[in-house]
């Protein structure tokens, strides 16, 4: 076991560090309980990362049935939340007591996995229309379930992973264009057909900032005025007008990059995001020199879903895309997004300790 962590990635590591450093100042300045929650959860974090780096999954890596196994795992405990009472008007979330787990975050994992395996087997000839159809349809009833949740912005997230797969296999481009046809009917039938009246118009808002300025666009207009007023250096901690009077809602989940930057400045907003950037980078590295595609296929996966996260997150605080709740990877608040993410970074560890060049 020492040797195996000997041979961590320990740049990766301390950067998640600096996430989280970040994290625990920004959540100390909004609800000081919350900063020692996410405590826990880092810690828990890291027992989860340890814990899957010194598992080899080696041996299992060309059994389909373990594969398939943690996809039907994953999306059962998906299905299971239409079972339980909804939580702010969604079946997002299995509750057990005060304990409350979001399985989207699992899908993810296990369609990184599922992706890998698939592809890892066919990226020589993934310019086959069929082979495209046929990784379209692993992702065809997750997003169905968390699209009829509602939640929209994980939904997006599954896409963009099955669309960065696409792209990291090589694919030709003009079956990307096929693919891109397949998303856009799919769009269109999901606009018409599923989404709510108040996701539209959250991507219509997208389009018009001054529609409905204290309704729909609301969050993200705050978002932006936390943003704009913070100056270089920021307001300093605890002294975030626009956090700490109240009118920048989910400050600790969606809108935690404005409520970070409002006090801490473009520096510091500068250090979340060049540090969010490594990480990816080092992740990136990691798969570039690893042998085996199902292991480098883990790696660029992973890259692909923190970079969707970061981009909707950002963007949406920004108004550059909807604000449709996504979270912050290793910054928001909550126990599902941060254990999922530490047991990705625990895979790419127990690689980068046994598998690189």
């Amino acid at each position: 076991m020492s040797v195996l962590i000997r041979r961590f990635d320990w740049q990766l590591i301390v950067a998640i560090c600096i996430l989280g450093v970040a994290s625990f100042l920004a959540l100390s300045s909004i609800n000081p309980e919350l900063a020692i929650r996410q405590i826990v959860w880092y810690l828990l974090g890291f027992i989860v990362m340890f814990a899957v780096a010194y598992f080899d999954w080696r041996p299992f890596i060309n059994e389909k049935g373990f594969v398939l196994g943690i996809y039907i795992f994953s999306i059962s405990l998906l299905a299971l939340t239409y079972f339980f009472q909804p939580l702010q008007g969604a079946n997002r979330w299995i509750i057990a007591g005060p304990l409350q787990f979001q399985p989207v975050e699992l899908v993810k994992v296990a369609l990184i996995i599922a992706f890998a395996y698939f592809f890892a087997r066919r990226h020589v000839s993934m310019g086959r229309f069929l082979n495209i159809l046929k990784s379209f349809t692993l992702l065809v009833l997750p997003v169905t379930l968390v699209v009829f949740q509602p939640d929209l912005g994980s939904a997006m997230i599954l896409l963009a992973i099955w669309a960065g797969f696409l792209l990291i296999s090589g694919i030709r481009w003009r079956h990307l264009v096929v693919a891109i046809v397949i998303a856009v009917i799919a769009a269109f039938f999901m606009w018409n057909q599923v989404l709510h009246e108040y996701q539209k118009e959250r991507v219509v808002g997208l389009f018009f900032p001054e529609y409905d300025p204290l309704g729909i666009n609301y969050n993200v207009i705050q978002a932006k005025i936390s943003i704009g007023s913070a100056g270089f250096f920021g307001k300093g901690f605890g002294q975030g007008t626009q956090l700490q009077l109240g009118f920048l809602p989910e400050a600790e989940h969606d809108f935690i990059f404005a409520a970070f930057t409002e006090e801490w400045g473009l520096a510091g907003a500068f250090v979340l995001l060049a540090t969010s950037l490594f990480v990816m980078l080092r992740i990136i590295k990691i798969g570039s020199t690893v042998g085996g595609n199902f292991f480098r296929f883990v790696c660029l996966g992973t890259a692909v879903l923190f970079l969707s996260h970061f981009v909707l997150n950002v963007g949406s605080n920004l108004g550059l895309t909807p604000a449709v709740g996504i979270t912050y990877p290793f910054l928001s608040y909550g126990g599902s997004s941060i254990l999922t993410s530490f047991l990705l970074i625990g895979m790419i560890q127990g690689i980068a300790a046994r598998l690189r060049t």
